[in-house]
């Protein structure tokens, strides 16, 4: 299982980004994925998750109303449509998915907001 991340960098609060996951290794249509971050000195947390089909997602508190995820089976990628972003969403981006009972991480994207 192979996950990379792309599209992070630096964005001025307000603007957007659209982050994706290229994943390689296994039946990528078949399998749930999901976005996480981590900030300096913070836990790993769920930012958004989709089912295998994309027909449902879910979304933390903090990102509902301004981040989208969806997917391409046809290209085994998951993307991560970021708007109205804010200082707070400054971190770590990874994608991950659980595959035959272990998870399995990408390597990260930083997405930094300021100004």
């Amino acid at each position: 299982v192979q996950l990379v991340e792309s599209g992070g960098g630096l964005v001025q609060p307000g603007g957007s980004l659209r982050l994706s996951c290229a994943a390689s290794g296994f039946t990528f249509s078949n399998y749930g994925m999901s976005w996480y971050r981590q900030a300096p000195g913070k836990e790993r947390e769920l930012v958004a998750g989709i089912s295998s089909t994309g027909a449902n997602a879910n979304y933390a508190s903090s990102v509902k109303g301004r981040f989208t995820i969806s997917r391409d089976n046809a290209k085994s990628t998951v993307f991560l449509r970021m708007n109205s972003l804010k200082p707070e969403d400054t971190a770590v981006y990874y994608c991950t998915t659980v595959w035959t009972g272990s998870r399995y991480w990408g390597q990260g994207t930083q997405v930094t907001v300021s100004s």
